[in-house]
């Protein structure tokens, strides 16, 4: 593998705009595979500028760790992913980026009415939730929790 094709940790860090640390840390978790050179020092893939970049937008889409992960286990090692390899990540993502979506609109809807815990608004409660009907589903705001 040509030396041009691996940058170390601290060029990578300055084109993600990561810290150090975060990149060690997505590094424990799996998420990238640098390269030890003789010395030890972490060399990097340049398509690991992509692969953290995704992390990136799909922790700010709400996608866990352990999500990102098995969706980056999709993508092929030592070579750059191209667009029908991230085309499948995303088709594969839309339905938990959907579900999301549809439980901040369920919110953002029904944040000023009732949420359901019996405690928001003692005069609504006679009609939402009548001898707290919602409190058998269980504790905490059930008309927002649940689907």
């Amino acid at each position: 593998m040509a030396k041009s094709t691996l940058i170390p940790i601290g060029d990578l860090a300055a084109r993600t705009g990561l810290a150090v640390s975060a990149i060690r840390f997505y590094e424990e978790k799996g998420l990238v595979h640098p390269i030890r050179t003789s010395g030890g020092q972490r060399r990097f893939l340049r398509s690991d500028i992509r692969r953290l970049s995704f992390v990136l937008i799909a922790q700010q889409l709400g996608l866990s760790i352990g999500e990102i992960a098995e969706q980056l286990e999709k993508l092929p090692e030592g070579r750059t992913p191209t667009a029908r390899d991230w085309t499948k990540i995303s088709n594969a993502i839309r339905s938990t980026i959907d579900a999301r979506i549809a439980e901040l609109e369920r919110t953002r809807d029904r944040l000023d009415g009732c949420i359901g815990c019996g405690c928001l608004s003692l005069k609504k409660c006679a009609l939402y939730n009548p001898e707290d009907r919602v409190g058998a589903k269980g504790p905490g705001p059930r008309l927002l929790i649940e689907a």
